[in-house]
């Protein structure tokens, strides 16, 4: 099969007013071929219902991370290592690709190895000028989600499923901030019009990788990290999708949790700003910037779990059933630095604050929360190895002083505001806790606090015991809290987009 096309006489005319929806499938969900089946399986069962799918996968898992140690492994000149990593890939999605096509292995089996020859050429080439850059971090990470997409491809050809492999580059334009590209939605969606929507019209199934992106001038670029889920909503935004469905290996969004909370409960319908908060806090089943694209259109959102497609999952949608709970979810996250910028000429002083954020928008910092006084700033940053240059450039104006491995629990729903005695339940709940900084969005639908990382599952778990001991059962699922890993608190949000969503406000430090 070639790229872009597949068996024509497969093709079948199809309705081309019938509902499109995007699925997107995790690392997990294509990790080998017993899962990819299970995808084929649910994707066939969308299409056999009268819709047109849309696939984008992510690389098998754990394969980018492989390719990132083989790529700092050669940075370090440790060529054997980076080719023995190399050649572990190639054995892993050969033997993939045999078990889902059997004798017809050729044509994928050529593509695998001159990507993986490509990629081993690559790495060489790092390896001789001892330098990796974000270019090339982004190009040698890009090779997991174009093989696992054209495997799957050809798995569903090879089931009589007329497909077609897409190379999303040819679609996601972005601009050229490597490691954190930012998508280019108008000429994505002309893009999608050229390349995709011809496909479904004839009763295709595109299948395309997540994460990557290009350049106008075609150089490759990634969306970062969970980039995946952000192609799947840009996809669906850009083609006007019924529907976009983010298949992993969760049941949903939990109330937290369930590794620190086993009664963690599956939240059956949350609105998109609740969702948005969550991403960007700490939730692991969703990319924060998901939700952007989707809002654009009010194209709901669905989390499904590949591995029990018969779970409702939990759908995100524009407006959700309140709960008699103030909150729906409590999310953590870890790795965070407290930056304390002082200075004491801060008092009248109108351009403190904007030289403060300056510094702070130069190293693309994602601020979690930001607190003042009459004569300092707070700000809440991700971890970064821009740290000591962040505090080298602060010191200029201010005196400077951090608290790393630092933790932000963030309460999240539309129930807050208007909730009286909830800050005496939190505080109550948390008062064996020190408590770093404290706010309330402006957007009233989250309650923010920092604590020291250490006291992270201590407070989760008590503040799940005093607001979800007695569950609303027309907003929570009762009978489902096996099998789902909703939140983690290590997730970095990686767009820099999303930025302009976070509700920040303007807190005094205690």
């Amino acid at each position: 099969m070639s790229e872009g096309s597949s068996a024509g006489d497969q093709r079948k005319s199809t309705n081309s007013e019938s509902p499109i929806v995007v699925m997107k499938f995790g690392g997990t969900s294509v990790q080998d071929a017993a899962a990819i089946k299970r995808t084929i399986s649910i994707v066939k069962g969308r299409r056999d219902r009268g819709q047109r799918p849309v696939v984008v996968v992510s690389a098998l898992a754990k394969v980018t991370d492989q390719l990132l140690l083989a790529a700092e492994a050669a940075a370090n000149n440790q060529v054997d290592e980076a080719m023995a990593l190399c050649r572990a890939l190639r054995v892993r999605h050969l033997h993939t690709a045999v078990e889902l096509v059997g004798r017809n292995i050729h044509a994928v089996a050529k593509v695998i190895d001159e990507n993986l020859n490509k990629l081993e050429d690559i790495l060489r080439g790092v390896a001789a000028v001892g330098e990796l850059t974000k270019r090339t971090t982004d190009l040698i990470s890009s090779y997991g989600e174009r093989l696992s997409s054209r495997i799957v491809a050809d798995a569903f050809e090879h089931r009589g499923i007329s497909s077609a492999h897409v190379d999303a580059r040819t679609c996601i334009i972005t601009n050229s901030h490597h490691g954190r590209a930012v998508p280019q939605p108008e000429l994505i969606e002309a893009k999608l019009l050229e390349h995709v929507l011809p496909l479904l019209d004839v009763g295709a199934i595109p299948i395309m990788g997540g994460f990557i992106g290009a350049t106008t001038g075609g150089i490759t670029t990634t969306l970062g990290r969970g980039g995946s889920d952000f192609t799947a909503a840009l996809v669906g935004s850009g083609l006007n999708a019924e529907g976009i469905e983010i298949w992993t290996d969760v049941n949903g969004i939990m109330t937290t949790d369930p590794r620190i909370c086993p009664d963690a409960l599956r939240v059956r319908t949350i609105s998109f700003e609740e969702a948005a908060e969550l991403a960007y806090f700490g939730a692991k089943v969703l990319h924060p910037s998901t939700i952007l694209p989707a809002v654009k259109k009010d194209i709901p959102v669905w989390v499904l779990n590949s591995h029990d497609s018969s779970n409702e999952g939990t759908k995100i949608t524009a407006s959700a059933p309140r709960s008699t709970s103030p909150l729906k979810s409590i999310s953590a996250k870890k790795h965070l630095t407290i930056i304390h910028i002082v200075s004491s000429r801060m008092l009248m002083s109108h351009g403190f604050l904007r030289a403060s954020f300056e510094v702070l928008d130069r190293y693309a910092c994602a601020v979690n929360m930001v607190s003042t006084s009459e004569v300092s700033i707070s700000v809440s940053i991700d971890a970064t190895d821009d740290l000591p240059a962040i505090i080298a450039d602060l010191s200029e104006i201010a005196a400077v002083r951090t608290e790393e491995g630092k933790a932000l629990i963030c309460l999240v729903g539309d129930n807050i505001q208007g909730h009286k005695g909830l800050s005496e339940q939190v505080f109550s709940a948390v008062r064996e806790i020190n408590l770093d900084m404290i706010s309330q969005g402006a957007n009233g639908i989250n309650m923010s606090f920092m604590i020291d990382g250490a006291a992270v599952e201590s407070a989760v778990r008590s503040l799940h015991r005093q607001f979800f001991s007695n569950p609303d059962p027309a907003v929570f699922d009762l009978g489902h809290t096996d099998g789902a890993i909703a939140l983690n608190a290590s997730m970095h949000p990686t767009a820099a987009s999303l930025n302009s969503t976070a509700s920040l406000a303007l807190t005094g430090v205690l």
